[in-house]
């Protein structure tokens, strides 16, 4: 019955929840366009949208269905109009990323994935501060990060550039991938075997597409080729969940100008500097003017560089004051400040004498 779902990655997780809502038909997310979705139910595609109820009931934008997602709808065809979505079955995973712009909203990029593939071309595009920042929201998601760095024929110096991903990409597996050598699609493949979804994300013409149509055997996405600056053309415009011959299920994702932090999991993207603040002498070391502090002593020695050390302090404060107020901001700031010389008091005290 459930067959045309399990190929796009039904499992027995969804089919039990499922149960729990009588007179609903499963479904599952392919794409959105604005408020309309494709949805693939046992009976075939069709076309949806969310209820009013649903609509009316929903407290954050990331509550809505997202391409990935298990949803539960009034039936299973739209010979009579669009059918209607009235619940979002619990995700086993997600990736968020803070929505484009000065807005604090945040963005589902895909709903319920085993692997987030970042994709980096190794031209202009190459930027390891971008990627720990695509790392620390792949982490949070719950599924696993992969590295594909595609384009290795266009490296102005490879060697360099993958004993700099070593040393930013730790416990991630790499990939490598060029025009005319794709032996990492094996890998690929080997990597999603039946039941497993994974998300395709990266900068504008990395060559996410081209990835996916030679695993579809197809040319089922538009590709475009190089800009007058050795960077790729832009050529997907919105997410869609593909199913593959060999197995397994892929999403394609438009090219993400901006990568604002919803939250992220830091810890494992630098694991480096982790195990180095567990050796200092206090632990609440801010790694300032601590003395015996490991993480300065390390920056000193150059076993780790000053660059990678301001991302991790930059991603922590956006990570911390995402979603704050101004007033919020300083406070935490405030706190920080403080932490040594009393802490969440001074901070409240500071406060007290500005009202």
């Amino acid at each position: 019955m459930n067959n045309l779902l399990k190929k796009v990655g039904l499992s027995a997780r969804f089919e039990t929840e499922a149960t729990m809502f009588d007179d609903f038909v499963l479904g599952h997310i392919l794409s959105q366009a604005k408020h309309i979705y494709r949805v693939m139910t046992h009976a075939g595609e069709i076309k949806a949208e969310v209820s009013g109820k649903f609509r009316y009931n929903v407290e954050n934008v990331t509550e809505f269905p997202a391409v990935g997602d298990f949803v539960m709808l009034d039936r299973a065809d739209d010979a009579t109009g669009h059918a209607m979505i009235h619940h979002v079955l619990s995700r086993k995973s997600v990736f968020i990323r803070k929505a484009a712009g000065t807005s604090h909203e945040s963005q589902v990029v895909a709903a319920n994935v085993d692997i987030v593939y970042i994709c980096m071309a190794a031209n202009n595009d190459f930027n390891l501060r971008r990627l720990e920042r695509y790392l620390g929201i792949a982490w949070d998601s719950g599924a696993k990060p992969v590295i594909i760095l595609t384009k290795v024929d266009l490296s102005p110096d490879l060697a360099t550039q993958l004993v700099e991903l070593e040393e930013v990409a730790l416990g991630v597996d790499l990939l490598v991938t060029s025009f005319d050598d794709h032996t990492a699609l094996e890998a690929i493949k080997d990597q999603l075997s039946t039941g497993q979804t994974a998300v395709f994300i990266g900068s504008s013409g990395v060559g996410k597409s081209t990835l996916i149509n030679h695993l579809l055997g197809q040319e089922a996405l538009e590709t475009g080729g190089l800009r007058n600056d050795d960077k790729g053309r832009h050529t997907t415009t919105h997410r869609e969940l593909f199913a593959l011959p060999s197995g397994g299920v892929v999403i394609d994702t438009p090219g993400m100008r901006e990568l604002g932090l919803e939250s992220a999991n830091l810890t494992q993207t630098f694991t480096d500097i982790d195990e180095l603040a567990h050796q200092c002498k206090f632990n609440d070391c801010q790694h300032t003017t601590e003395p015996k502090c490991a993480v300065k002593a390390a920056i000193e020695s150059g076993e780790l560089s000053q660059e990678r050390y301001d991302s991790y302090l930059k991603l922590s404060k956006e990570a911390q004051y995402e979603g704050l107020t101004s007033r919020e901001i300083e406070y935490v700031k405030l706190n920080n400040i403080y932490a040594n010389i009393g802490g969440m008091k001074r901070a409240r005290d500071h406060f007290k004498k500005k009202r």
